[in-house]
């Protein structure tokens, strides 16, 4: 019965060991992870400033072209009431003579 119990005492003692490595273990993996995390919460704050740059180019560079763009619908607007004044002038004169013929009788 004495070595039952001395074999149950000593499977009890290496399984307290066990647990003891288990949740050392548990904590350096904790530790670790949480180190890990850091060092990329670092690194991603470190990357603020190129984010918020490469954002700022690319907004730039829509602006840009949204101004082009509008710059071409101004200037295509533009030639054509140019073009459709150019037309109606012949008109306008025409009229204008007209009027100007009836009311000399």
């Amino acid at each position: 019965m004495d070595d039952t119990l001395k074999r149950l005492l000593d499977v009890e003692m290496r399984a307290e060991r066990l647990a003891q490595q288990a949740e050392a273990e548990q904590g350096r993996i904790v530790d670790q992870a949480m180190a890990e995390v850091h060092a990329e919460q670092a690194r991603f704050t470190a990357r603020i400033p190129e984010l918020r740059q490469g954002f700022v180019a690319k907004a730039g560079e829509r602006a840009e072209q949204s101004i082009a763009q509008l710059r071409r619908r101004y200037d295509e607007r533009h030639v054509h009431l140019r073009d459709q004044a150019e037309q109606r002038e012949a008109e306008a004169l025409e009229a204008a003579f007209q009027v100007l013929i009836d009311t000399s009788r």
